[in-house]
């Protein structure tokens, strides 16, 4: 690409910079509703980057090999659809007069999915920063492990723009130290730094030194003074480009709401339409007609629309060099084309182990990390990490190394303790492409440190897999800190979220079976105490959600135990002691409510059939939700509190989780 010293900023350059300006308020002021400040100030940065820098390919926005651009601060997306529509994307000027409108692809903030060239999904504040940590370390993996000597394929870099409020929020800070920490050289972020939030001044509550704090993570740092001094801005992402050993973060200063005679510089410009005198005062302030609205000049239109000829070009010349690295190492070029397309590799599972039965059993954190390893030993672009809690989550792959500023090839990701980074970095592994299923893990409370990043991920549904341990008050002494109650009920209300909470070893393979298959994200919860291990051929498919682990007498049974989990043996031993009786009893393991709630109501009914009303559930956390599966007329045996500090087996004595707890509550819906 260009570099600094062949970069001439011309009156044309000012004249597309005003273009987007133009355009981004009109699509505000139309819709009324959007924040217009933004776009106002950044057009400058934004214009140079693209046009003077970006790799990217506006008829193929898939390019493996694209850089990535990411709007952290969402709010702004006006600036990102103007940028897309001039510069040949999918989104036509009847998009961008249809902002923030129903079934639009230009909605409100950035949607993965909805856009052309939208690389994720952004609006929530320092998610977009942490996410693109993830990308730029999936490039650098992708690159140390597939690229040879002569065969750079994997070469690219990964911008930011963020705001104020980004680097404010918690989850930039992590993601920064840790960015820093591994050295992630090809990570530029462009800081629109112009010291107004929505609520006023940063100065009510922000007022730490950025430059000095990014430097202190390990970040090379530059500013530019004047945000409107494209000379300035090229250089610095130029200087940035060369310092390869870290990430940058390029400080540039900017007015909000630029051009504004009323609001610029103020709150005013932050989070609503200019107003219609005011946009024609911004216009006649910029030097551009106020009308028509929507105006783009042919030169300004042919000048950014040349981004398509220059990505046919990039690819051509990325795709010559495929087929030379295909010719000199086949086999490479084939798992990397099989990991850039998504596909799981021929005989990712052929090693997942049939556990025999065992009353003594294990963990099924334990079982989990023999099927991790099982199925990573396949799928060589399968990589995870932990908050600094590998060797309780058992979620480190053998033998692989730690990634790291040495070590580029090794798909161990120590991400320390930071939990919301995490998520959003694995968010941002998937999302770059070629990395396999990438994963974290931690314990399930903690859960609640992720949530943002686990939403975001379900929103955009993509293939992550979030592992969460230590499921239950069966923890033990650690206590109610550590216990979660409500996790798995709040997990189970997010959107396409799949939660899995496999029973014994058995059930762990097929849930890691159904993760593996399934294409959106998927989140594996796992016990730390021991549970028995079922007989092989008991366990039936945990892809339905739940299935008939037990039955005795005839059918239709008269009760039905569910339970989940380290629950289900509670379950299965009530309804053994049930049948001593002469009790019909059935036992569902359902591992997964949110599979079971997506089959045909066919298989439902087999499962549960309607006329079998005297139901118990039984699960070691919040009963909210159960409701839709035990009915009016049935019972709930759950956690409703949280937890204590105590040896994990008197604690569920305590709170009624155990088989007389279940038998009892089964005589009373019998004889009642």
């Amino acid at each position: 690409m260009t570099t600094a010293s062949e970069v001439t900023i011309t009156a044309l350059d000012q004249l597309c910079v005003n273009t987007i300006r133009a355009l981004s308020i009109d699509m505000v002021q139309k819709a009324n509703s959007g924040h217009p400040g933004l776009p106002l100030g950044a057009a400058p940065m934004a214009y140079v980057l693209w046009t003077k820098f970006l790799k990217h390919n506006p008829v193929n926005p898939e390019w493996p090999n694209r850089d990535r651009f990411i709007l952290s601060a969402g709010h702004g997306s006006a600036l990102l659809y103007s940028l897309l529509h001039l510069t040949g994307y999918g989104v036509s000027l009847d998009d961008l007069k249809n902002f923030r409108q129903w079934g639009s692809p230009t909605p409100g903030h950035p949607e993965y999915g909805a856009t052309p060239g939208v690389e994720t999904t952004t609006g929530p504040l320092g998610q977009g920063f942490a996410t693109a940590v993830g990308m730029a370390i999936a490039e650098a993996f992708l690159a140390g492990t597939y690229n040879r000597p002569g065969h750079e394929i994997i070469n690219h870099w990964t911008y930011v723009l963020a705001s104020d409020g980004d680097l404010m929020e918690g989850i930039s800070h992590e993601a920064a130290s840790l960015a820093g920490h591994l050295g992630l050289g090809k990570l530029i972020c462009l800081y629109d730094n112009n010291n107004v939030c929505l609520a006023g001044p940063t100065s009510d509550s922000f007022s730490e030194d950025i430059p000095m704090r990014f430097e202190a993570y390990g970040w090379h740092v530059t500013e530019v003074t004047d945000g409107n001094d494209m000379d300035a801005i090229a250089r610095a992402i130029e200087e940035a480009r060369a310092v390869q050993d870290r990430p940058s973060l390029i400080s540039i200063h900017t007015v909000i709401g630029y051009g504004s005679p009323h609001k610029a510089g103020t709150s005013q410009a932050h989070g609503s339409p200019l107003g219609e005198e005011e946009t024609r005062l911004t216009k006649e302030a910029l030097g551009w007609p106020p009308e028509p609205p929507f105006y783009i000049p042919e030169e300004a239109r042919q000048h950014m629309r040349q981004a398509v000829q220059h990505g046919r070009e990039s690819q051509r010349e990325w795709d010559s060099r495929l087929a030379a690295y295909e010719a000199a190492y086949p086999e490479l070029a084939r798992q990397l084309e099989s990991a850039l397309t998504g596909e799981l590799p021929q005989g990712w599972d052929a090693d997942i182990p049939v556990f025999p039965a065992d009353e003594k059993g294990m963990a099924t954190r334990n079982s989990s990390g023999i099927v991790l390893n099982a199925i990573a030993a396949h799928v060589p672009t399968m990589i995870g990490g932990d908050a600094d809690l590998a060797p309780s989550t058992k979620t480190l792959i053998k033998d692989s190394g730690n990634f790291s500023r040495d070590n580029r090839t090794a798909r161990n990701l120590r991400f320390g303790v930071r939990e919301h980074a995490m998520g959003a970095i694995v968010n941002g592994l998937a999302l770059h492409g070629g990395i396999c299923k990438p994963y974290s893990a931690t314990f399930m409370t903690f859960s609640d440190y992720m949530r943002p990043a686990i939403r975001l991920g379900a929103l955009m549904d993509i293939p992550t897999i979030y592992i969460f341990t230590h499921d239950s008050v069966g923890l033990g002494e650690d206590g109610p800190t550590h216990q979660p109650v409500e996790q798995l009920a709040a997990l189970r209300a997010i959107p396409d979220l799949t939660v899995i909470r496999p029973a014994d070893a058995n059930e762990t393979a097929g849930a890691w079976r159904a993760a593996m298959q399934n294409d959106g994200p998927v989140t594996l919860v796992m016990t730390r105490q021991a549970v028995p291990t079922l007989s092989p051929d008991m366990v039936g498919d945990v892809s339905k959600g739940a299935y008939v682990l037990y039955e005795s007498g005839e059918t239709p049974p008269d009760i039905i135990l569910i339970g989940t989990g380290s629950e289900v043996h509670i379950a299965l031993s009530a309804a053994r002691q049930l049948a001593d009786e002469g009790v019909s009893v059935r036992v569902v393991s359902m591992p997964s409510t949110t599979l079971f709630a997506r089959q045909p109501a066919e298989y439902q009914e087999a499962v549960l059939p309607k006329e079998v009303k005297k139901r118990i559930s039984i699960e070691a956390g919040a009963s909210f939700g159960w409701h839709l599966w035990v009915g009016d007329e049935g019972i709930i045996i759950g956690v409703d509190r949280f937890g204590a500090s105590a040896p994990g087996k008197i604690i569920y004595e305590k709170f009624g989780l155990t088989a007389e707890a279940v038998t009892a509550a089964a005589h009373r819906l019998l004889n009642g």
